[in-house]
């Protein structure tokens, strides 16, 4: 108890500072799964990117991180077996190695996983720190188990959104006329399955609760509007028959380029939704423990303070505006050549699974998500559409990741216990 009353003060600046720093690495790398696809199709530059995402991530974020937040705040440690000054010094410890290894991998534009990274950076604190007893083994394996469930789910997923894409629109003898006919159908599936997980899941932390049929109506109601912005904006698309010469389906990937918006939109929520939580999780474990007076009965069963969702929002939009471009380049150009058609069929995909797993609480790396949703789209075109050498740099990166988040945890708290007992 005299630790949190002697340090209180000077523990929430380091919380607030390493929170904010992880949450920067979340932006800066992990948000090249929100907008890689749609900057290597060139459905959008850069800074048209940049822009969405900056709306949309801080929206997933504030308005649908709560649940994913909880998982990581208090579903993979036993409060119950840490003291409170161990618990804050340990979430110190897990934020500011997670920061530290995403710096490093988004310098070398590496596309690395913040959620393996933070999973295994509590673990490790916990592990070495107290006792191997003190992990949450029963709740992390569900948490790693869906590192493999979730690519494969995006992938099947992908492959039949785009196969069907090729069946009705690629494959017939109008693609033109097809594409702005079934155009709007894909549209309004991108706003009804964004909003219906959205709705039903994850806005009870800011006191909006719907039952699953209001949920499920109102999600409706926003699907169907977007595919009536949809449709007018499509009423500008119209054949350019001069660049058909170079590639036949170029007036039909511009109709796929205005759905790439929306489904642009709505990874970028998804992302901020599931990513979130690898910043504020620990961070508001700290909070809660300070604010607690040390009192981890009263600290577990406290609500998650709004502003600690809108400090990690805005890390993740800072460390996008000022790092995120280095990751897209790798993630929207090297695994496969992307299309319009094709970025929209990955990133439905694993914006679908992705807010999907959000509403569960399951903190899934949205890294491996979106992996899984492009590999799943150039199965549909061969394997030979697969780029295999940048396929394998980046699993053995996703490798190395959790075991590097958990042994710069384990030195980080050692040299924090060092300083604060």
């Amino acid at each position: 108890m005299s630790f949190i009353a002697d340090y209180g003060y000077v523990l929430l600046l380091l919380a607030c500072a390493f929170g904010f720093f992880m949450a920067w690495g979340v932006g800066a790398n992990d948000v090249a799964n929100a907008m890689g696809t749609s900057v290597g199709s060139k459905a959008l530059t850069i800074k048209q990117a940049i822009v969405i995402a900056m709306v949309f991530e801080f929206c997933g974020a504030y308005l649908a991180g709560g649940e994913v937040t909880e998982t990581i705040k208090s579903g993979i440690v036993d409060a119950e077996m840490i003291s409170p000054d161990l618990m804050v010094l340990g979430m110190l410890s897990a934020l500011l190695a997670a920061g530290s290894w995403l710096l490093i991998a988004s310098m070398r534009g590496w596309p690395v996983s913040t959620t393996h990274t933070i999973v295994g950076a509590v673990i490790g604190f916990a592990a070495v720190g107290i006792s191997v007893d003190a992990v949450h083994w029963s709740g992390v394996g569900p948490i790693v188990a869906s590192w493999v469930v979730t690519p494969v789910m995006a992938g099947v997923i992908s492959f039949l959104l785009f196969s069907s894409v090729q069946k009705l629109i690629f494959h017939s003898e109008q693609p033109f006329q097809n594409a702005k006919r079934y155009v709007p159908l894909y549209m309004f599936l991108t706003g009804f399955m964004i909003s219906l997980m959205t709705l039903t899941k994850g806005l009870k932390h800011v006191g909006l609760y719907l039952t699953d049929f209001q949920g499920f109506l109102l999600a409706l109601g926003i699907g169907a509007a977007v595919m009536v912005l949809g449709i007018v904006l499509l009423q500008r698309v119209h054949v350019d028959a001069e660049a058909d010469k170079d590639f036949h389906f170029s007036s039909v990937e511009k109709v796929f380029a205005i759905l790439m918006i929306f489904t642009a939109c709505s990874m970028a929520f998804a992302h901020g939704s599931n990513d979130v939580a690898n910043a504020v999780g620990p961070l508001a474990a700290i909070v809660e423990v300070i604010e607690a007076g040390g009192d981890m009965v009263v600290a577990t069963q406290a609500a998650l303070p709004g502003w600690v969702l809108m400090l990690g929002a805005l890390g993740i939009v800072v460390g996008l505006a000022t790092y995120g471009y280095k990751v897209i380049a790798t993630i929207g150009k090297q695994i496969t050549e992307l299309t319009p058609s094709r970025g929209f069929a990955a990133e439905l995909a694993a914006a679908t699974t992705v807010v999907s797993a959000s509403g569960l609480g399951l903190p899934v790396s949205t890294t491996h998500t979106l992996v899984g949703a492009i590999l799943g789209v150039g199965l549909a075109r061969g394997i030979g559409a697969l780029n295999l050498s940048v396929i394998g740099k980046i699993f053995m990166s996703w490798v190395v990741t959790l075991p590097v988040g958990a042994l710069l945890s384990m030195i980080f708290f050692v040299i924090l216990r060092a300083l604060f007992t």
